[in-house]
């Protein structure tokens, strides 16, 4: 029988001290208006909706990882003048997790669906750009502590594709139009920007299986997001375009097939364990008979 390959770190722990890290940063130095009432009421709401969903899905045990990756996000990039939409917005995001499937994957990125429902609904929420700044300094450790986490999630090529198809985008229309090449630069310093980039849109649940397929995704999120800002004249481009373009995943699936993304690869000593949600992609007989198991978290 061929022997599993013991498991790995699993990258969430590193996108949840990211995260934790970018908002202490943002609240202690930079001054975000997002209370630390508002933070614990959508960690919480974040983290009894993944309770509620683990339970109603008949998951063997109980793992607040992603909801607490969800919640963070929202802190960094969601501002509400009521907070009980903070918490709706957590709701949303955690609940789409169980609700909204196919094939064993998420149909939205959790957070991106949560803002783009709350802001599309209510005049009371928006994402705020200008409140990291758009300062080298800022856009610097974005991209390193990004960096990080979504070459730990095998996931930093729909990162890049994304990035430097966007940038292509503004520095060809800079050209086009006669703007100095500050003018890209400077929008593509924005700590938001980076936010989206490396938290985001490389979320593995969400982006297609295959490499070929990731990199097209990450470009033609790219456009939608310049369609959204040049065309359309609305701010937050790449939320706008990566909620509308999600439901295109399933078909680059089918078109490029790959292997589908594990958060951590099982071991011979946790099979039995209650810590996974077993999909048994590839059946029980499979692992019988040596083949990999499929297994994945919500």
């Amino acid at each position: 029988m061929r022997t599993i390959p013991p498991s790995r770190l699993d990258p969430r722990l590193y996108q949840i001290a990211c995260l934790g890290a970018l908002l202490l940063y943002g609240v202690g130095w930079r001054s975000f208006d997002v209370s630390p009432a508002q933070i614990v009421l959508t960690l919480g709401a974040a983290v009894a909706a993944q309770a509620v969903g683990s339970r109603w899905a008949g998951l063997p045990a109980f793992d607040a990882k992603s909801a607490l990756i969800s919640g963070l996000s929202l802190c960094l990039l969601l501002r509400v003048d009521a907070s009980w939409l903070a918490a709706a917005a957590a709701l949303v995001a955690v609940g789409s997790k169980f609700l909204l499937r196919w094939n064993g994957k998420h149909v939205f990125n959790p957070t991106n669906l949560g803002v783009a429902a709350v802001v599309a609904l209510s005049d009371r929420a928006w994402v705020s750009p200008a409140q990291w700044g758009a300062g080298p300094t800022i856009a610097f450790l974005v991209a390193c502590l990004g960096g990080m986490v979504v070459n730990r999630a095998a996931r930093s090529d729909v990162t890049y594709a994304f990035l430097g198809s966007y940038a292509a985008i503004l520095f060809g229309r800079a050209a086009w139009i006669g703007q100095p090449w500050s003018v890209p630069l400077h929008q593509l310093e924005s700590g938001s920007l980076l936010l989206f980039s490396f938290f985001m849109i490389s979320d593995p649940k969400t982006t297609p299986n295959a490499r070929a397929a990731r990199v097209l995704f990450g470009a033609l999120v790219a456009a939608g997001a310049a369609f959204v800002a040049f065309v359309l004249f609305k701010p937050s481009g790449p939320i706008w375009s990566l909620v509308a373009l999600s439901p295109m995943v399933p078909l680059l699936d089918r078109f490029f097939p790959g292997r589908r993304y594990e958060w951590t690869r099982p071991t011979a000593g946790n099979l039995s364990k209650g810590d996974i949600h077993e999909t048994m992609v590839a059946g029980p007989r499979a692992l019988a008979g040596g083949r990999a198991l499929g297994v994945e978290r919500a």
